[in-house]
């Protein structure tokens, strides 16, 4: 899979996009409690987001791979996936 767009939404979700078109959301709390991942408890830092194409990664150094993304995601269509996790802020725009 290859990462088009990611979009952070409230309570550690990712909105994501892929390339080929299907679109999820990812769920970041799990990881929250190791060392890498924690700092995204912040969430100014959990925002700073770069998107990789084949992985994303924070200022923070976490990161995770897309292959990961898709094991784990819950599928979902376009206008699903943005209504069920709002972002926390109105002026959140899309990482691509």
């Amino acid at each position: 899979m290859n990462i088009a767009e990611i979009i952070p939404k409230n309570n550690y979700m990712l909105y994501i996009k892929a390339e080929d078109g299907k679109t999820g959301l990812f769920d970041v709390k799990p990881y929250l409690e190791s060392e890498v991942f924690a700092p995204l408890k912040d969430r100014t830092e959990f925002e700073q987001i770069y998107n990789g194409k084949y992985f994303i990664e924070w200022d923070c150094g976490a990161d995770l791979s897309a292959d990961t993304i898709q094991a784990r995601w819950e599928t979902v269509s376009t206008g699903d996936a943005q209504q069920s996790a709002p972002a926390d802020s109105a002026d959140a725009s899309p990482l691509s």
